[in-house]
């Protein structure tokens, strides 16, 4: 059995969840006694219940397509188990590639078989997203400081939203850069056979990127224009899967070499032993 998915790993994921979904309930029950206690109707308690809930679907959904995007390396148990408690796409896949490509698998499409290279990214995931617990509370201040004193809010308030957002951005830009002319890899056998990993820049990677920004901006644009508070918030999800279906499409419809097309030649390295 695979040991990424194996039922250590999986009575694992199981501890956690029940311990995520405990403290869930635990702080549930304490704030409808509280709300009793401040005299707040019960209508109003079941009205914020309900919208909490609705609210949760949007990063629900980003979520699992984290899982979808982690489990061809990592399995599903690992990416479950790290996204119940923290993170999210950006973190956790720049993580996870990061580790891995440290460990010398060069795509996060691979199957990790290694024990010592699975432990690795898992404690690199881990600690990536421990650490802004840690800093947030000691440097965040002087980060607002610093930006405050960088940025006149008087004479311009929207600067400093702008500076803050530019990080994620920056961030985002990397992968699409990766999207339109990354190098995809392979890997060569001891009898001269090549396996193709298919993770490079392409027709199929473009039509994806351009796929999930289209649908992406006409939800925004319809939402903005309708007036559709919950379609902002469930645009980026539609358009992600909306993108992996694509994909999928493709990959069944077109003939192999067009499907899997790459603008660069695949870097090849020399399979492990």
């Amino acid at each position: 059995m695979d040991f990424r998915e194996d039922s250590f790993m999986l009575v694992v994921a199981l501890v956690v969840i029940a311990f995520i979904l405990g403290q869930s309930v635990f702080f549930l029950i304490r704030a409808l006694r509280q709300g009793k206690k401040l005299g707040i109707p019960k209508s109003t308690l079941n009205n914020t219940m309900v919208q909490s809930v609705l609210f949760t679907i949007t990063p629900a959904l980003a979520i699992v397509a984290t899982v979808i995007a982690l489990a061809p390396a990592l399995g599903i148990v690992l990416p479950w188990i790290r996204l119940s408690v923290i993170g999210n796409i950006s973190q956790e896949t720049s993580a996870a590639t990061a580790a891995l490509e440290a460990s010398g698998v060069q795509s996060i499409t691979m199957p990790v078989t290694d024990k010592t290279t699975f432990a690795a990214v898992m404690w690199v995931m881990t600690l990536a997203s421990s650490l802004p617990l840690i800093l947030l509370p000691l440097c965040l201040k002087r980060l607002q400081r610093g930006i405050g004193k960088a940025v006149d809010k008087a004479a311009n308030p929207k600067l400093t939203d702008a500076l803050a957002a530019a990080a994620f951005i920056g961030l985002i830009s990397a992968f699409i850069a990766k999207a339109l002319a990354g190098r995809g890899t392979g890997t060569s056998a001891a009898d001269g056979t090549i396996t193709y990993n298919y993770d490079g820049a392409g027709l199929m990677s473009v039509t994806t990127l351009i796929v999930a920004v289209a649908v992406m901006l006409i939800l925004s644009k319809i939402a903005e224009k309708r007036d559709i508070a919950w379609l902002k918030n469930f645009a980026m999800p539609i358009a992600m899967f909306t993108a992996m279906g694509v994909a999928v499409l493709m990959a069944q419809v077109l003939p192999e070499e067009i499907a899997h097309f790459e603008f660069r030649a695949p870097a090849i390295t020399p399979a492990v032993q």
